[in-house]
């Protein structure tokens, strides 16, 4: 069963076969990440984990989100912290079978940025503002940052963003590979369908595997790999793809020696 699109508040949603869009739209408040955006990004999450597609996530009106709604989040108590209302939410984005892919424009700051850096893929626009300014408010990123931002980027820039409050732009965050493309923002979303049907082009049982294996705990390697790969070897997506690769060469192959031969016989004719 697909998602219902009226069924979502704080979400806009576009589901094709191979992927769900989701825009995170609460223009109002720069899209702002409350209580009722969590709740409805934890159906899409149970949705996507009976029906593995890509997921592509962005905001509305030139914004991903300016962090998690200040209004609440002064309301919060110990007891709330303790619930991690949004690492709960990121963390099940960042487990998702299939790739996320986050695009970026405009603030992507606090909440977030933590929900970005939870994504696979994040590509940008030029406008892209993106960090972490919680100290500046007395608490801390809380959300996945403290530990997923220094394997993104290493320890003395993640140090730069959550201790010193420092909010890159565009140019800098590609050049620490934080987001890997700028497109500017027309063409923006054109770009991540582009990266989705890359991804859709593999095979989905070994992507869904290698992201998997690609998680798993260092102690893990190498055993979770050679067992990974001894489920694809007996996948038939294996021997279909392997066979129209070599049937593909075969052609090519054919091909040339066609094109040697009649070459040949031209230069005996002459």
């Amino acid at each position: 069963m697909a998602l219902n699109p009226e069924d979502f508040a704080t979400l806009l949603i576009e589901e094709r076969e191979d992927r769900v869009t989701v825009l995170l739209n609460r223009p109002e408040v720069r899209n702002a990440i409350d209580q009722q955006m969590v709740d409805e990004l934890h159906q899409v999450c149970e949705y996507l984990e009976r029906e593995p597609k890509v997921l592509i996530i962005a905001g509305v009106d030139g914004v991903f989100a300016s962090g998690a709604d200040i209004g609440q989040l002064r309301e919060r108590r110990r007891d709330d912290a303790l619930r991690g209302i949004n690492s709960t939410i990121f963390v099940r984005i960042a487990k998702l079978p299939m790739p996320v892919i986050a695009a970026l424009d405009g603030y992507c700051l606090g909440g977030g940025a933590e929900l970005a850096y939870a994504a696979d893929f994040r590509i940008g626009t030029p406008g892209v503002r993106i960090g972490n300014p919680e100290t500046g408010l007395g608490i801390m990123a809380a959300a996945g940052a403290t530990w997923r931002l220094k394997e993104l980027v290493g320890e003395p820039i993640a140090k730069e963003i959550l201790l010193a409050g420092a909010v890159l732009r565009a140019d800098e965050a590609l050049r620490i590979n934080l987001i890997t493309q700028i497109h500017e923002a027309p063409v923006l979303m054109e770009a991540a369908h582009n990266l989705a049907d890359r991804i859709g082009r593999q095979d989905p049982l070994a992507v869904r595997i290698t992201k998997s294996v690609f998680h798993a705990p260092a102690e893990a390697h190498p055993v979770i790999d050679t067992l990974a790969q001894g489920m694809l070897f007996e996948s038939q997506a294996k021997f279909d793809r392997m066979q129209a690769f070599l049937d593909k060469k075969s052609s090519k192959a054919d091909t040339a020696e066609t094109a040697d031969t009649a070459d040949t016989s031209d230069r005996t004719r002459k």
